[in-house]
């Protein structure tokens, strides 16, 4: 045992209170990822588009500025001024500025400040729940996957491939990485199986039907990924929840926000709230559904 596991076992409040400053500095990371990555992928599928299409790039696009997720520097979306070091601090900065540029007084988006408070939330939930170890560190990332790529589903309708591969990749080795794990190796692949067989399933089945697509290919990925960290046997569970919270979600949406019903919501992010959901209450949820009988 490392010396500092020893202490963080030691001293429990300080092992969830570093964990939660650690959900707060990544949270600001995952910002810069929700907002570059679909730009970054978006330029991709054109530069193989043209490729396919056997074109030459235009002057444009062969002197296209380098973006990724380090450059260019941040910058205010409104007036484009570079974004200092002081005013990147998680959340702190956001309630200093009051919601808005330093700048030009535009305001900041909310989305800020709740991914850096969710990113802390999940994590300190995950070091409290699971103690310090490899698999709370597992599980540090499960969250950090999910909220990045719910909040991207919810703006583009997209679930990159770049988390719910190395999640379902993650969720498969983690039976032979960690001892004591919870799921056996053929649990998980079953779990992974037969998650994606699911949804694909109902993908197909809906279509012959309606002719329409209900979902997209990446909700088959991000449940075989569920699949793979919770095993076949929540996954009943987490289709249940998932379909609660968009129902629930879903309605409120059209009767609150007066969301229009004829504009897709995307799934993802409620299965990642299933997946969170069954990850830490499955087993109690699925006692008491038992008990019943």
């Amino acid at each position: 045992m490392s010396e500092l596991q020893a202490l963080f076992e030691q001293f429990p409040a300080f092992w969830i209170v570093t964990a939660a400053v650690l959900g707060l500095l990544v949270g600001s990371f995952l910002n810069v990822v929700i907002n570059r990555l679909p730009v970054m992928m978006e330029r991709e599928w054109k530069r193989d588009c043209r490729a396919l299409l056997e074109e030459e790039d235009s002057g444009s696009a062969s002197e296209e500025a380098p973006f990724d997720l380090v450059r260019p520097r941040s910058t205010c979306p409104s007036c484009g001024t570079p974004i200092r070091a002081w005013q990147n601090i998680p959340v702190i900065s956001w309630l200093m500025l009051r919601g808005r540029c330093a700048n030009c007084g535009k305001t900041i988006s909310w989305q800020y400040p709740a991914v850096e408070l969710t990113s802390a939330g999940l994590v300190a939930l995950a070091a409290w729940q699971f103690g310090p170890g490899g698999y709370a560190l597992a599980v540090f990332l499960f969250s950090w996957a999910l909220l990045a790529a719910s909040v991207i589903d919810l703006k583009t309708q997209l679930l990159p491939d770049v988390f719910t591969l190395p999640l379902l990749w993650l969720g498969l080795l983690l039976p032979i990485l960690l001892p004591d794990y919870h799921l056996s190796l053929q649990e998980a692949v079953l779990g992974a199986t037969f998650g994606y067989l699911a949804l694909w399933s109902v993908y197909w089945l809906f279509k012959l039907v309606t002719g329409k697509e209900g979902m997209g290919y990446g909700d088959f990925k991000l449940l075989a990924a569920l699949g793979a960290w919770l095993g076949w046997q929540m996954l009943p569970l987490v289709i249940l929840l998932s379909a609660l919270a968009g129902s629930v979600i879903g309605i409120g949406m059209i009767l609150f926000l007066r969301h229009d019903r004829r504009i897709p919501i995307p799934f993802g992010p409620y299965l990642a709230i299933a997946g969170l959901l069954a990850l830490y209450l499955g087993e109690p949820i699925l006692a008491a559904y038992l008990g019943g009988f």
